[in-house]
Formats: C-alpha cells, structure tokens, sequence
C-alpha cells in the first residue's frame, strides 16, 4: 500500500468569536462578532492527518468548493507527487485566479507541507531552509476603533503593559495614529492599515498629515489595490514605507511589486496564495530593497506556516497577530505568544495540530 496515497480533504469551518473591548466593528454594513477562516484535514491511506488553513468568506461556499471540486480532485492522488497542486490549479483555472477556489488550494497547499515534514520528521522549517532564529517578535494588530481617541488609547496601552513592542491599527486617519502615538511614546514601531482607503489623488495629502507621527508603514493604502504603476508612484514620492500584498489578486502580481522594487514590504498572505507561493516570493525578495512580511491576520495553520516562514525567510520581520479577545485560542498553550514573542516549535510538521474542539467542528457554526 502506498502510504501517501490521499484518503480525503476536508474542510472545517472556524468561526472564533471575538470581542476587541468595544461593540463589534461592522463589515457590510453589519456586526461582526466572529473571526472566519477554514481548517483543511488530509488524511492519508495509513492514517496520517495534516493541516491546513483557508482563507474563508462564506463557509458554505468553502465546504462545497472542497466538496465538489478539491477532494475530488485530490482523492487517490499521491501526496508526495510534485505535480499534484500544479495540475490541480491549472485544472481550475477558469474558475478564477484569485478568489475562494485559490483560498481553498492554498489551504490544501499548506496541509501537504505539514504532510512532508511529518513524514520526514523534521519541523517545517527545515524544509524551508531551515531555521535563522529561535523566536519571531509579534506586533499587536488592533482593529478598528473609527478614531476614538480613547480606546486607541487604553487597547494601545493594555497590548504594551501584555509585553507587545509593536503595534498595528486599522484606521485612516492622523488623529487615530496620533492618539496611538500618544499612548505608546516615541520609539514604538506603529504601523498602519487604512484597508485600500484612498484614490491616488488622495492618497499623498493623507499620508502626508501622518508623518509627524512617525508611521512605521501605511499599509494598502490605495483603492484599487491592483494599480501597480500609482503604488510605484506613491512610493517614490510619500517619504513613508508602503506594505501591500494581502488583497494581491495572484503570486505574480506580487513578484512584478518586488521585481520593480515598487513598495517597500510585500504580504503574501499564506491562507490566500498558498506557503509555496508565500516562499517564492520571500525568496524573490533576496537582493532587493522589499522586504517580505506576510499578512498573518488569523489564528490557525496558516498562522504557523507564517511563524516557520519567517523564521527561515532572511529578513527578520515581526508576526501579525490580532489583538482580540477569542472564545477559543489556537495554540495557547502549544505555540503561545509570550511578553509579545513566540519561540518557533521543533516538533515535526506545523509544531502543533489543532485542539479537538477545533478539528471536531465545534466552531463551525
């Protein structure tokens, strides 16, 4: 019996419910209480699980997405073969190439490396070149809190007091990163996220009333994200570092952005394209002015394949992590976040598989 013969791909859905010290922020138009992304569990002929994560709009579409179109495409086919997720993505292409089907490959992506590494025995960062440092800084990425002064303050402040030494926000304004500043003194990396708020003609006044205030980056700051010739621009002429790649509608796209040094960090963002792909880029970065920093905005496999990318990456950068208050907890006491740091796990595969409450569905719903 071939024992890396896939027997099934399944996905299970995880909805972690959150609160961030406030009512919850809206998406749509409505509140949202739940923190949505997708585990994947391959199992093999000899019983052999691994996991991955997708990212996860709707999860009833993911389930029949894998239902319909990954398992069975997959199913019988031999985990070790190379080939097996490039034929499976040019067999899907006209379905899109960016988009809930490439979300779901890439979570299936990420299984077949904690696939390989388990079976070798190694942690996964060996099969990424191995490890470069012990433990990944994280920065405490706060949502958004629509420029209250106050609680930018005191959620600025509680991460600070936990140990965290960065800090990200999700806000468009210079009084929000001001009243951050405020709150965490000179010296404090802040970074922010406007989430694509700006048209290029409105994007250099806005960055430039942020300057005083010493942002660490402005993270997709334009509307459309895909304009690779105004973030070029933008970049050349603002004075402040830019980030993007989390709303990258493929790999290439991000490759063209290093290529042509066009931004100054780049986010591949592993539960949307895939760790394969997460690590081209990061080695597409050698040699160049851009720095890979992946977007790691959830808290399953996904999350571990970025903390083992970076730590095999050769630039040092810091760990995303959403600073919220979870029903659940991935990995709290296998891979914690300790006084703002995670020591990268030995153990073979991801480092850790997740709790049975997890894998069992029990926040599917």
């Amino acid at each position: 019996m071939n024992h890396d013969i896939i027997r099934s791909v399944a996905c299970i859905p995880m909805r972690l419910p959150f609160h961030h010290w406030t009512d919850p922020p809206l998406f749509a138009g409505r509140p949202r209480t739940t923190l949505d992304s997708a585990l994947v569990r391959l199992e093999t002929r000899d019983g052999t699980v691994a996991w991955g994560e997708s990212y996860c709009v709707e999860p009833r579409a993911l389930e029949a997405i894998f239902k319909t179109l990954i398992e069975p495409l997959a199913r019988d086919k031999s985990a070790s073969d190379p080939a097996l997720l490039p034929s499976m993505q040019r067999t899907l292409h006209n379905l899109g190439r960016s988009g809930p089907v490439v979300h779901a490959l890439a979570g299936l992506d990420i299984a077949l490396w904690d696939l390989r590494a388990k079976r070798s025995g190694v942690p996964l960062y060996e099969l990424l070149g191995g490890k470069r440092r012990e433990r990944v800084r994280a920065y405490a990425s706060l949502l958004q809190y629509y420029e209250d002064a106050r609680l930018l303050d005191s959620v600025t402040t509680q991460a600070l007091q936990e140990g965290y030494t960065e800090i990200k926000l999700h806000e468009r304004s210079s009084a929000a990163l001001s009243a951050a500043r405020g709150a965490a003194g000179a010296g404090i990396p802040i970074m922010v996220d406007t989430n694509c708020a700006w048209l290029p003609d409105e994007a250099p006044e806005a960055i430039a009333a942020m300057r005083e205030h010493d942002p660490f980056w402005i993270e997709e700051p334009l509307w459309p994200p895909e304009d690779a010739g105004a973030l070029a621009r933008l970049q050349q002429s603002c004075g402040v570092p830019l980030a993007v790649g989390e709303n990258a509608s493929s790999a290439h796209a991000l490759m063209d952005l290093v290529d042509k040094e066009s931004v100054r960090y780049v986010q591949p963002s592993v539960i949307k394209l895939g760790l394969t792909a997460a690590q081209d880029i990061a080695r597409r970065c050698h040699g160049t002015s851009v720095v890979c920093a992946p977007q790691v905005a959830f808290f399953g496999p996904g999350y571990l394949a970025s903390l083992h990318l970076i730590a095999a990456q050769r630039q040092d950068v810091s760990l995303e992590r959403l600073y919220v208050h979870l029903a659940h907890t991935p990995y709290q006491h296998t891979v914690p976040i300790e006084h703002g740091w995670i020591h990268v796990p030995d153990t073979p595969g991801l480092g850790a598989d997740p709790e049975p409450e997890l894998a069992n569905g029990r926040y599917a719903a």
